[in-house]
């Protein structure tokens, strides 16, 4: 090990303990934190996607994203700073759209796993693992480094690839649609490459190079949807394979992070509230890693590396927003949606009516703007519940008129600390065409508005996520947004949770609900420790095993505990049969439940009652949600046309532009 590495080590190693002692201590916040310790807080993370046409090709807006770095004090006053440039952002982004207007939309998919390392692009090609000269990616020039077929897959996908330092190396994590366990293979870089080796139930991986340039993979091994153990490997002469750590505590997770420099690997060890970091210098690796901060209760925290010096990213102190916004204002094609819905201090949620006219459907994970945005309105509408501004967004065509009269899809989710995902899909596109009112409910319990409002909505608080979901639909209709024999709701995983409580608490506010691999027995899973997340998850949902308070506050709200004979609006559940997140057997339990209350309602209906159609449709495979099923896909859209009494010529006829039948 150099000797300024090792110095800065038993530097670290010897300061960083007074970094539990002042959180115990002082209230800090996040900021003089930092600059106290560490400098101020830089973090930025690349996602490169390539969108396919006719025939895959690398987008070049995939290979060319220019990014940058922002802390909340960056946006002060976001404002005044917005509307600075809105005008030449969007004339900007009016380029763009031309361009992608021009672009054939028939056919597409999107590959998440593409890098560029050194002078080559690494993607899917196919069924094939390939590499392009960077100036040759959109050619057809490439070199076959894998097939894919040989490791006799159903479908299989690349969702993520790491090239070695020196490119003697390339490892790619490979899965299919209908699981969700992969497999890591190594691929040695030659005139004839060959699939050096390959580890099953790979989670996350890394390679550094070591003081001899051997290249070591660190990985970790994921086990019933666990990730406890780390690993590190060599290969060719001098081929190790070695288990060095393991996390005890069943609560928590493990993931790999190299930092942006490649100088020192993370291991960050994590549950929902709670984080510990390791530190593994990358010139060194053999060495025993060395403890950032011993675990506290509720802090969580991040590390990054320049210079000699950590970055640490840390929610400590007041509550205040900590995510770092992504933006590219160099390039408007690029949306932030962190900077629509963020938090300054003393501040409430920024204002949107500067995107009155313009929809800017996002896919936030890779910052690509793919959407044809012609003929759709974004409005921002808030509902104020318990004090609370809870965002919304609203997407229809700008020409539509008596918008009371239009059927409104709701989406949700409000959980974890998540944003709801408002990223581009086919079929939500063509609702919107053929006349469909979309809002997005940014509830208490997910993340858009940063950790408060995840902690606003979790353990004994997620009522409020309810509260939230049910205001946000009266809003809309108050608005002269659709009515409630017109309104639809959707959800998938935990987004279940809050759709199901609604149904039994306000059930005339819709008219028909579908639902993907939805969490609606809470109760019983969360006192079940033998499945495989419920440990994990008691930061999020309580302990109602051990916390009779717990206990009686799931009670409250459990979609399964409070299903009662009354009326229920339509529901279309796709669950699937070898889930490991959300069991089937309490899908199951869910819906003979709910008929069984049906027909005892049905027993003494009222006048004009119409008995609600309640269909399970249980999808083979053992994936959590599959989200390009077109089967799946279909069949919702066609149940809530049927459900709405609505002709669904036109939305098909459109739904071919994009998705084969």
């Amino acid at each position: 090990m150099q000797q300024k590495s090792k110095l800065f080590l038993q530097a670290l190693k010897y300061s960083v303990p007074h970094l539990g002692k002042c959180m115990q201590k002082q209230h800090l916040n996040h900021y003089n934190f930092a600059d106290h310790y560490y400098n101020r807080i830089k973090l930025k993370k690349y996602h490169l996607t390539k969108c396919l046409q006719n025939k895959p090709k690398i987008s070049e807006l995939a290979r060319n994203i220019p990014s940058r770095s922002f802390s909340c004090k960056d946006f002060l006053p976001i404002k005044q700073e917005n509307e600075k440039s809105l005008s030449e952002n969007m004339d900007a982004f009016e380029k763009v759209r031309a361009k992608l207007e021009t672009q054939p939309q028939e056919e597409y998919e999107i590959i998440n796993a593409e890098i560029k390392h050194g002078g080559f692009v690494y993607y899917q090609e196919g069924c094939c693992l390939v590499r392009s000269k960077d100036e040759e990616a959109d050619s057809d020039n490439y070199e076959v480094l894998f097939n894919l077929e040989e490791l006799k897959l159903d479908q299989p996908f690349i969702d993520c690839i790491r090239v070695a330092p020196d490119e003697k190396y390339v490892a790619a994590k490979i899965r299919t649609e209908d699981s969700e366990a992969s497999t890591c293979i190594i691929v040695k870089l030659s005139d004839q490459p060959a699939m050096e080796a390959s580890f099953p139930n790979v989670s996350s991986f890394e390679w550094v190079k070591d003081e001899e340039d051997e290249d070591v993979l660190f990985y970790t091994f994921q086990r019933n949807l666990r990730c406890h153990d780390v690993y590190r490997a060599t290969f060719g002469d001098n081929k190790r394979n070695e288990r060095f750590y393991t996390e005890k505590d069943p609560s928590y997770f493990v993931f790999l992070y190299l930092t942006k420099d490649s100088r020192f690997l993370t291991i960050n060890i994590m549950n929902k509230t709670t984080s510990e970091v390791w530190l593994i210098d990358g010139l060194s690796p053999w060495d025993p890693p060395v403890l950032i901060q011993k675990r506290i209760h509720g802090v969580l925290y991040y590390v990054e590396h320049r210079d000699d010096e950590l970055y640490i990213l840390t929610n400590v102190g007041e509550p205040t927003e900590f995510k770092l916004m992504r933006t590219a204002a160099d390039t408007p094609a690029i949306m932030n949606w962190d900077l629509f819905f963020t938090m300054k201090r003393n501040t409430k949620v920024v204002d949107l009516d500067m995107f009155k006219d313009h929809c800017v459907l996002f896919l936030k994970h890779s910052n690509l703007l793919y959407v044809n945005v012609i003929g759709l309105a974004d409005d921002s509408v808030r509902s104020l519940k318990d004090g609370k501004l809870v965002p919304m967004t609203v997407f229809h065509k700008t020409d539509s008129e008596d918008l009371q009269k239009k059927p409104l899809l709701v989406h949700v989710y409000g959980a974890y600390g998540m944003d709801l995902k408002m990223n581009f899909r086919p079929e939500r596109r063509v609702l919107v065409d053929d006349g469909w009112i979309l809002a997005y409910c940014h509830v208490r319990g997910g993340g858009e508005l940063g950790l408060q409002w995840h902690a606003d909505g979790r353990l004994t608080k997620k009522l409020n996520g309810l509260a939230d979901l049910e205001a946000c639909i009266k809003t809309l209709h108050g608005q002269g947004f659709s009515q409630p024999s017109l309104t639809t709701l959707t959800a998938f995983s935990a987004g279940g949770v809050l759709v199901g409580a609604l149904c039994n608490s306000s059930p005339e506010l819709l008219r028909a609900v579908t639902l993907e691999a939805p969490f609606l027995d809470v109760l019983n899973t969360m006192m079940d420790t033998t499945l495989p997340l419920t440990l994990e998850e008691l930061e999020e949902w309580g302990n109602p095993s051990s916390d009779e308070k717990h206990k009686n506050y799931i009670k409250r709200y459990c979609p399964y505990q409070n299903i009662k004979p009354q009326h229920y609006p339509s529901i279309h559940i796709t669950a699937y049969e070898n889930d490991e997140r959300v069991p089937l057997k309490g899908i199951v339990n869910y819906t003979e439940k709910l008929k069984e209350a049906i027909m005892e309602h049905a027993k003494d209906p009222s006048e004009g009652y119409q008995t609600p159609n309640i269909i399970l449709d249980i999808q083979p495979g053992g994936n959590h949600v599959i989200e390009d099923s077109h089967k799946k896909i279909t069949a919702q859209i066609k149940f809530l046309y049927e459900e709405l009494g609505l002709d669904s010529t036109s939305v098909f006829e459109n739904l071919k532009k994009y998705l084969k039948f």
